[in-house]
């Protein structure tokens, strides 16, 4: 049922990861020219919708952000939300998939 899915699914979160890396690539070349940035928002919002990889990723790599508070908390918080979501995800499966759920 799902497992047919991953594949795809998989594709999926890496081209929107990608995507939220991009953006966070593009707000840190704007802000070194002094041109319009991307709203926190925006970019803690793009973190929000399973882009914390992407938004890590960019933040360690790039140097962007990495001392901006409360930003830096929240982009934490987000990342710890998503590892806790996973995580009971695939505690629900395993349940399921051996019959105690």
């Amino acid at each position: 049922m799902i497992a047919s899915h991953l594949p795809q699914l998989a594709a999926l979160l890496l081209g929107y990861n990608l995507f939220v890396f991009a953006t966070y690539f593009i707000d840190k070349r704007a802000a070194r020219l002094g041109h319009r940035r991307v709203s926190e928002r925006t970019l803690l919002m793009l973190a929000l919708f399973a882009g914390s990889p992407g938004a890590i990723t960019a933040q360690r790599l790039l140097r962007h952000k990495t001392q901006k508070e409360p930003f830096r908390t929240l982009l934490m918080g987000i990342a710890a939300l998503h590892v806790l979501l996973i995580g009971g995800a695939v505690a629900f499966f395993a349940a399921r998939r051996l019959g105690l759920v």
